[in-house]
């Protein structure tokens, strides 16, 4: 393989191991969240490591220490939209979707470290790991429902196969925030790992140059046998958030249907309460969008899902709410959205096939 050019001044930075290569997004001071160039650039090295028969996984990470990525660039994506400029919104999105399928159907082992910040699009790339290593300043969310969006990269499927019952309903329409042991509770993530044994590991992986199997779960599972002394294993349940998210959350089809009984909640009460908060907050189309895709895409093919995604994505993106929930909450923000319509009861029926 041809050695990828990794200068500091890069977005993406790519190096070479005995047989592991190491891929770090490097736009720390934007939570290093994924733009065009870095998707391209990412790709390019997918190609080459795919074809490198000495590369045999690949390390996934992001530069500084806030963050491993905080999703894709919105306001680019918001700028395409508004101006209609080349490249497209649609076509930032296609080409974002493509990676994170491929990352999900790759060969290859990978693992991403996933410190801090890892939300949006930055979770979908993570969560396509075999293995997903959080630490306690790790913060996983699929926020978007607050700019006017939904949570994509095939969140809305992924999530069913990796997370408790309920809770792909629950993070996807509220943003809930998973911190630290709990991204691995929830299964956003597969290990957690203190954040000052970082390094350690790494330097493990760099020196790694056994032969793995050429079969990517079975060479994950041999990687792993490798790392299982850097994690921790006692990670705290929650059996009454549990219950409660499976009971107010799982399989429902309306909003009416999650919002009325909550309205009633005489459990958990703080739970309840913050639950109308967070909505408030939130474009009530792409609310409803994400609850269809949630019913729509529960047990499906990733590819399907990916599909189901970019029809949604054209739709949101035609809608004002997308352009002012950038604008009130990333541009001005002066957190003052005006969602059209206003309220989760006044959005009707959607004109969206999937």
């Amino acid at each position: 393989m041809n050695e990828i050019k990794s200068q500091s001044k890069s977005t993406v930075l790519v190096h070479r191991h005995p047989r592991m290569v190491s891929i770090v997004l490097n736009r720390p001071r934007v939570l290093n969240s994924l733009n065009l160039e870095m998707i391209r650039f990412i790709d390019r090295a997918l190609d080459e490591i795919e074809a490198d028969q000495n590369m045999q996984f690949v390390l996934l990470s992001g530069a500084g220490e806030r963050g491993f990525c905080a999703g894709g660039d919105i306001k680019a994506l918001a700028q395409a939209v508004q101006q209609e400029v080349s490249p497209t919104a649609e076509q930032i999105l296609e080409e974002e979707y493509d990676l994170c399928l491929r990352l999900h159907r790759f060969p290859k082992p990978l693992i991403a470290l996933a410190d801090g910040i890892t939300m949006g699009a930055g979770l979908g790339v993570a969560v396509a790991a075999d293995l997903v290593v959080a630490t306690e300043r790790t913060r996983m969310a699929m926020p978007e429902t607050r700019i006017g969006f939904f949570p994509d990269v095939g969140a809305t499927g992924w999530m069913f196969a990796k997370c408790p019952k309920g809770y792909p309903e629950y993070l996807g329409l509220t943003g809930y925030e998973m911190v630290g042991a709990e991204a691995v509770r929830a299964g956003l993530a597969s290990h957690l790992v203190k954040s000052e044994r970082l390094s350690e590991l790494i330097t493990v992986l760099e020196g790694d140059s056994g032969t793995l199997s050429q079969l990517r779960s079975a060479a994950a599972e041999e990687l792993l046998a490798g790392l299982v002394h850097f994690f921790d294993s006692n990670i705290p349940t929650n059996p009454e958030m549990d219950e409660w998210v499976a009971t107010y959350f799982a399989g429902k089809s309306s909003m009416v249907e999650i919002m009325e009984p909550l309205r009633q909640c005489s459990i958990q009460t703080q739970l309840c309460d913050g639950v109308f908060h967070r909505l408030a907050e939130r474009s009530p189309t792409a609310v409803a969008v994400t609850l269809r895709l949630l019913r729509h895409n529960e047990g499906r093919q990733l590819e399907e899902v990916f599909q189901a995604d970019f029809k949604a994505a054209r739709f949101i993106l035609a809608h004002p709410d997308y352009v002012e929930g950038v604008r009130a909450r990333v541009i001005d923000k002066d957190d003052n959205p005006q969602w059209q319509p206003e309220s989760i009861e006044e959005v009707g029926t959607l004109d969206l096939d999937l």
